[in-house]
């Protein structure tokens, strides 16, 4: 059951025990994991032992949690009146009143003070967390009204954590790598658009999301099977470069290619026949048949790097 706001007997009053989660469900752990994308081209362009670039790029991942986490917080406080007419997103800690506005400011004040100090010992890779965290304030604001530019936005989110790992790793940044997280975001973002416009249509959804307004179902398909097949072009293209060169190189693409074409299938199979998709993290940390994809195509570059190391 969702969460109702509490009290010690005092209207509007929480309890500590419900404030207290509700801050956490506020900054959104279960979102965290998508920061690991720093990390991935450490992993891949360091050869056979990435262990130290990894190191090197876990404090932007840290600064990406905490930039994250106060963009959600932003997000929550400038949507809290939409999200109380929302049947989901009324239960969210803000909407619901399990944390109160003054709390909820301090918390994010909190958040982007750490995030400025943590940005200053980290150096120039910590410039695009910082941009990362302005442009958000700017979507949380303006930008998500904006049809098309609202999912460009998400997307380019997740080119800055890329290249931030990168620069923190010193590691080459892949343009061809970068096109891939650019496509998939796309993909997976005009997906959750495509949900939101279908399961809701003829209710209040513009009320809540008025960029919802400027997008058709068919415009919506049109963009999803574009940006899938860029994501594969993307990706066949990287491994064949430089970036991801190597004595494995062929076997990478010849393993893992139909692994990701797999993923995308399924995604697509959940999103225009199954009408899900609506929460692409949930779904790719849920859905039995993605995770078992992932498995396989952690296992393979796994094997694929102890082999190289050997």
């Amino acid at each position: 059951m969702p969460e109702e706001p509490g009290g010690s007997g005092l209207p509007g009053e929480p309890r500590r025990g419900s404030l207290v989660r509700g801050l956490l469900r506020l900054v959104r752990p279960f979102q965290w994991p998508k920061n690991a994308v720093v990390l991935v081209l450490p992993l891949l362009a360091s050869g056979a032992s990435p262990w130290p670039a990894v190191a090197g790029a876990l404090p932007v991942l840290v600064l990406f949690v905490l930039a994250s986490s106060a963009t959600y917080v932003v997000n929550d406080l400038a949507d809290r009146e939409r999200d109380r007419r929302h049947p989901v997103k009324r239960h969210r800690p803000i909407a619901s009143g399990a944390v109160p506005v003054p709390v909820a400011i301090v918390l994010g004040a909190v958040l982007y003070l750490a995030l400025l100090a943590g940005s200053a010992a980290a150096g120039a890779a910590a410039v695009p967390v910082l941009v990362y965290a302005v442009t958000n304030i700017l979507y949380s604001f303006v930008l998500k009204h904006v049809s098309v530019v609202d999912v460009f936005v998400i997307a380019t989110g997740f080119v800055l954590r890329v290249c931030a790992g990168a620069m923190a790793a010193s590691v080459p940044i892949s343009s061809w790598f970068l096109l891939c997280v650019f496509s998939v975001c796309i993909l997976l973002g005009f997906g959750k658009r495509r949900h939101e416009l279908t399961s809701v249509q003829g209710g209040p959804s513009e009320l809540h999301r008025p960029a919802l307004r400027a997008y058709s179902v068919p415009f919506l398909n049109s963009m999803v099977t574009f940006a899938a097949s860029v994501t594969v072009l993307a990706y066949v293209s990287f491994l064949q470069s430089d970036a991801a060169a190597g004595g494995m190189r062929q076997l990478r693409i010849l393993l893992s290619t139909p692994l990701a074409v797999f993923a995308i299938a399924r995604y697509l199979q959940i999103l225009l026949v199954s009408e899900g998709g609506g929460e692409p993290t949930r779904t790719l940390f849920t859905d039995r048949t993605m995770l078992a994809v992932g498995g396989l195509w952690l296992t393979g570059f796994g094997l694929l790097l102890a082999v190289q190391s050997w």
